[in-house]
């Protein structure tokens, strides 16, 4: 499966959130690099409920990479379809 629609994705719901796009990069951590906070955390985690019918949740104490969230995404989408 290819990756690029997914972080492509998920690059438009954060910059929806204000996050600069020039700080999203697939090493970023949502929490620790972005900056977000656990209203912003849950606002992602929707937005990925309804662009993807995907449950991921975002917990600030396992903070993932952006890289990591798109393998949970693309991993949960090929589980969904088996």
């Amino acid at each position: 499966m290819d990756a690029k629609p997914t972080i492509n994705a998920l690059a438009s719901i954060l910059e929806e959130l204000g996050i600069p796009a020039d700080s999203i990069k697939p090493g970023s951590f949502l929490y620790k690099d972005l900056q977000l906070d656990s209203t912003e955390g849950v606002e992602v985690s929707l937005a990925l409920k309804r662009q993807f019918d995907v449950r991921v949740k975002l917990e600030t104490r396992q903070d993932k990479t952006l890289a990591e969230l798109c393998t949970l995404i693309d991993l949960a989408r090929a589980q969904d379809v088996d």
